[in-house]
């Protein structure tokens, strides 16, 4: 009798086991392990030192790192792979991403254990928010925006532009990494009420406030005035239904001259051969969290067209959203 070939288990029990990766990873991140490594400390014993933990702790941690990629293990003696470098070691890094995997430790994962109740009625968890657990969201969101626009002034090209518009977004940091390339570039902040104060700080901060104007309006009816040769609507079309994302892009190519440049940044659902898979794991994380949209390319891509838009181009930003760059036509 010939035996018949089975499948390989081994891509299935590397997705159901991904959550003790990220268990691991947020706690080595809260006790400082990555920056322990970073300042010297490259054996279990003198992680476990460093960091206040036992040395069976230490072990463990910096080896589920070390197999995963982050560490690199060598002779008993740990050292940091290159992103770690960038972006787990604390005040050093190029960002710290801390803050976002407290986020994803204290807010989005305890989230994800209601996920059953949102598939079973399509209904976002119940947050419980209270004034900690908001400046941990806020805290996190706003760092991991911060990675999307440093992805986001390196791979978007708006050399020439002079005039922009930055509507309705979540962060200011967006458009400043873009205005950081382009001197000439002066830039409208028109952002939802309530935000305005944290877009002028953000705006100062970057010693940019002689290039910028913060003004105040609801994203979903305002329609602005001006003659902009870029717009930016990023990180907006999750947080609308789908007419009012038809009518934000109506009111942005009025706004826009002929040829402008319209950025839509967020999660895509695409029709690709194979789904990319940070898009679609954001489309669970959005809904759970508080019921908002990750929409399909597509729909996107023909509300634009009806609203004087040709998309020209998309981006994907590594560990970050992708981006839709239209022109005005």
């Amino acid at each position: 009798m010939t035996d018949i070939p089975t499948a390989d288990a081994a891509r299935i029990l590397d997705i159901a086991t991904g959550y003790m990766a990220s268990k691991q990873l947020f706690q080595a991140s809260r006790i400082g392990l990555f920056a322990a490594v970073a300042d010297g400390a490259d054996t279990a014993g003198e992680i476990a030192e460093r960091c206040g933990v036992s040395e069976r702790i230490a072990a463990l941690l910096a080896d589920a790192m070390a197999a995963k990629g982050l560490l690199i293990r060598s002779a008993g003696r740990y050292e940091l792979a290159d992103d770690a470098a960038a972006y787990l070691v604390g005040e050093e890094a190029a960002i710290d991403l801390a803050p976002f995997l407290t986020f994803l430790d204290e807010i989005s994962y305890p989230h994800w254990l209601q996920f059953a109740h949102t598939v079973d009625t399509t209904e976002p968890g119940d947050l419980q928010m209270d004034d900690a657990r908001w400046a941990t969201f806020m805290a996190g969101v706003m760092t991991y925006n911060r990675l999307h626009a440093q992805e986001f002034g390196r791979l978007v090209d708006l050399e020439g532009a002079t005039r922009a518009l930055d509507f309705g977004g979540l962060s200011a940091e967006f458009a400043l990494s873009v205005m950081a390339k382009n001197p000439a570039l002066r830039t409208t902040f028109l952002y939802a009420p309530g935000f305005e104060d944290g877009i002028a700080e953000a705006v100062t901060a970057a010693g940019m406030h002689d290039r910028a104007a913060v003004e105040v309006g609801d994203t979903a009816t305002t329609a602005p005035e001006g003659e902009y040769d870029v717009v930016f609507a990023n990180h907006v079309i999750h947080r609308f239904s789908a007419q009012e994302n038809a009518q934000i892009f109506r009111n942005l190519r009025a706004a826009a001259v002929e040829g402008a440049t319209l950025t839509v940044l967020d999660f895509f659902l695409d029709e690709d051969a194979e789904q990319r898979a940070l898009d679609a794991l954001h489309a669970g994380e959005y809904l759970v969290i508080d019921g908002t949209v990750v929409y399909p390319e597509a729909e996107v891509r023909g509300w634009l067209a009806d609203a004087g838009w040709s998309v020209r181009d998309k981006l994907a930003l590594p560990g970050s959203p992708r981006v839709l760059v239209a022109t005005a036509v």
